[in-house]
C-alpha cells in the first residue's frame, strides 16, 4: 500500500502469478454487462457541453443548458425499445447479465429497474447520473462520497440490501473511489481496464477486489466508434472468447462484454448478441458469475493467486 495515497495496487504481470482456478474448472468467467444509463436533459447555466458518455449520433456539441434532442432521444431509444429487446435475448439464451444503472434511472425509469429486480439479475450502481462524473470531484472526497452514498441509498431502498459492486459512469473514478466504496461495504470495484483476472486493490479502509472492465470488448468501440457490421462484431467476440478459452486452460480469464441498449439494442445489431451468447453457451467450462459472486470467491483465493 502506498502510504501517500488512499488506494493503490501492485504491478504483478501475468507470468508472476500462480494459476487461477475458477469454480468447477471453468476456463473463462464471462460477464455480459448491460449499462443502463440516464443523462440529465440539461444543466441550467452550464455552457460547457454535458459529458456525452460515448459517441454521439450527431457529433456537434451543444451548450449544457440546451436540451440536445437528437442525442438525448437516441439514448432514450435504449430505454424505450432497446433494453426490452436485450432482455428478451438474454432470457431466451438462459444467461443472466450484470446490469449497471445510474441512481437517477431508478427514479425516472423505474419500470426498467423493477424488471431487472424481478428477473433476479445483478444490479451494479453506476453513479447518480451518467453525465456527472466522479472525476468532477477529484480532490474533494467528501463531495464524491455524497454522490456515491446517494446512489447506494437508492439501490438499498429498491433492492432491499446493500450493493456489493460498483462501476463508475464512463469508468471515471478517482484515487479516493476504491477507499470510499470500501467504507460502504463494496467488495468489487470495476473501473480499471488493466487485466483479465481479478486482483486486490489496497485501500486505507482495507482491500477491495478489482473486477476489471474492458473498453475494447464493448459495443461502443465495436459498432458506434469502430463501424463494425453485425457479422464483424460476432467474429470479433468469438475470436476474443476463443483466445481466452485457450489461455484459460492454464489460468482462468475474465471476458467482460460491455453493452448499451441504444447501441446493440438496435434491430440490425441484436443478432450479434444472440449469436455470441449461443456460441458461448455451447462450450463447456464457462462461468457466468455476477461481479459480487466473482469478488466473494476471489477473496477466498487471492493470497494463493498473487502473493501478498
Amino acid at each position: 500500500m502506498n502510504s501517500t495515497q488512499p488506494s493503490s495496487y501492485r504491478f504483478v504481470p501475468m507470468p508472476d502469478r500462480k494459476p487461477l482456478r475458477f469454480p468447477n474448472g471453468a476456463r473463462v468467467a464471462v460477464i455480459p454487462t448491460i449499462n443502463i444509463e440516464y443523462w440529465e436533459q440539461d444543466r441550467p447555466g452550464q455552457k460547457e457541453p454535458l459529458f456525452p458518455g460515448g459517441p454521439a449520433t450527431i457529433p456537434h456539441p451543444l451548450p449544457g443548458d440546451v436540451w440536445d434532442t437528437a442525442n438525448w432521444t437516441w439514448r432514450e431509444y435504449g430505454q424505450r425499445v432497446g433494453i426490452w429487446r436485450m432482455i428478451e435475448t438474454f432470457v431466451e439464451a438462459g444467461v443472466a447479465p450484470s446490469c449497471t444503472f445510474n441512481g437517477l434511472l431508478a427514479i425516472e425509469r423505474r419500470r426498467i429497474f423493477d424488471e431487472i429486480v424481478d428477473l433476479g439479475w445483478e444490479l451494479v450502481p453506476h453513479n447518480w447520473a451518467q453525465n456527472d462524473l466522479l472525476t468532477y470531484y477529484a480532490g474533494k472526497p467528501d463531495e464524491e462520497r455524497k454522490v456515491i452514498k446517494r446512489t447506494l441509498d437508492v439501490y438499498q431502498s429498491i433492492v432491499g440490501r446493500p450493493a456489493k459492486a460498483w462501476l463508475s459512469s464512463a469508468i471515471r473514478g478517482t484515487r479516493h473511489t476504491p477507499a470510499i466504496l470500501k467504507e460502504f461495504g463494496i467488495i468489487a470495484y470495476c473501473d480499471y481496464l488493466n487485466d483479465e483476472q481479478p486482483y486486490l486493490i489496497e485501500t486505507v479502509n482495507g482491500p477491495i477486489v478489482c473486477v476489471p472492465y474492458s473498453n475494447d470488448v464493448n459495443d461502443f468501440n465495436m459498432f458506434a466508434r469502430g463501424g463494425a457490421s453485425t457479422r464483424e462484431g460476432v467474429d470479433m467476440l468469438k475470436a476474443c472468447f476463443d483466445q481466452l478459452y485457450k489461455e484459460g486452460a492454464k489460468t482462468g480469464r475474465i471476458m467482460n462484454f460491455g453493452l448499451h441498449p441504444h447501441v446493440i439494442g438496435q434491430p440490425h445489431r441484436i443478432a450479434a448478441l444472440a449469436d455470441f451468447l449461443a456460441y458461448v453457451k455451447s462450450k463447456d467450462d464457462v462461468w457466468f458469475p455476477t461481479r459480487e459472486e466473482l469478488a466473494t470467491w476471489y477473496l477466498t483465493v487471492a493470497s494463493d493467486h498473487i502473493a501478498p
